[in-house]
């Protein structure tokens, strides 16, 4: 029977390529990468320092390689119908994003793989620069802490369920899309606001 020790070990053993992978996961995606992060550091196979400095790295590197590619897109293809698709996305997500985009893009961190689009979406619309960045890095500096410390919280959680390894992986999954249905709860309920919100103006 393989133990959590398994994972540990491989993890130790292969540093510079699980610090490499944080940094990529925090480019192209997010929260999965920086929770299973935070797994890790629990089970203290990553340095907590070394990992949050490699994932406010990969943060900012989507921020500023979103906004300019998002710019570049505008200019390439201009009123294309997939950036109406996706404008219509973010509209219904965030309701506010033309008037309040600070706020809107501040929320957008915190609705699960919603922020990558409205970055890419805010340097298409030409959103000014210094108030877009503001809104990221604000966001970024509760959201990462918050998502290490729900791996931390599910590497816990399942230690004490089992250290073997499949049941151990089993229930960090269960909790895994627990997180992902409260997530999707929480951002319709914002939806709903914003509706009612704008009704009421």
């Amino acid at each position: 029977m393989h133990t959590i020790n398994l994972l540990t070990g491989l993890v130790e053993n292969h540093q510079v390529l699980a610090y490499l992978i944080i940094y990529l996961g925090s480019v192209f995606e997010g929260e999965f990468f920086i929770i299973f992060t935070g797994i890790l550091i629990h089970l203290k196979a990553l340095d907590l320092w070394l990992s949050i400095i490699f994932i406010f790295l990969g943060a900012l590197s989507k921020t500023f390689i979103g906004y300019w590619l998002g710019k570049f897109l505008f200019r390439k293809f201009q009123y294309n119908k997939f950036f109406e698709y996706i404008q219509k996305r973010v509209y219904n997500i965030l309701p506010r994003f033309k008037t309040k985009p600070f706020w809107s893009i501040f929320i957008s961190k915190f609705i699960m793989w919603a922020n990558n689009i409205v970055i890419i979406f805010s340097g298409y619309e030409k959103i000014d620069y210094k108030k877009f960045l503001k809104a990221e890095i604000s966001a970024t500096i509760i959201w990462v802490p918050l998502m290490l410390f729900l791996g931390y919280f599910f590497s816990y959680t399942a230690l004490h369920v089992s250290r073997e390894i499949w049941r151990f992986l089993e229930v960090v999954l269960i909790l895994f899309i627990a997180f992902v249905i409260f997530d999707k709860l929480v951002s319709w309920l914002y939806e709903l606001f914003e509706e009612f919100y704008d009704k009421k103006e």
